[in-house]
């Protein structure tokens, strides 16, 4: 089932992206993959978040341009992980947050070319 509340989809996001990211090889080559796909991951919703309370057009605009930039982030993070990972289910479980990723990364595409 699809969530329509972007906010509340953006968060639920951010959870799987957590518990996957806790499941993977903690090692030297992991590591740092890991790192940066948290912190691009999160950053997706926590940048939602701040452009429901954007102070004007601009800055509602500039939130949503960082939400698609994050999620193509994430995207390539996840990208790496996932033809690194020996586990077939977890590569499957990377497959389908690479998809909400790219899921995201259109939504946001589509938000910030309808409010220009």
């Amino acid at each position: 089932m699809v969530n329509y509340d972007l906010e509340q989809r953006t968060t639920d996001f951010s959870l799987k992206l957590i518990a996957f990211l806790k499941k993977c090889p903690q090692n030297i080559i992991f590591i740092p993959l890991i790192s940066q796909a948290l912190r691009s991951g999160t950053s997706i919703g926590a940048n939602y978040h701040e452009a429901n309370g954007a102070s004007s057009k601009k800055d509602f605009q500039n939130k949503i341009f960082i939400c698609k930039k994050e999620s193509k982030e994430t995207m390539y993070w996840l990208e790496l992980i996932g033809k690194s990972l020996d586990d077939d289910k977890l590569k499957e479980e990377c497959r389908e947050l690479w998809s909400e990723s790219k899921e995201f990364a259109l939504i946001f595409n589509k938000i910030s070319s309808s409010s220009k």
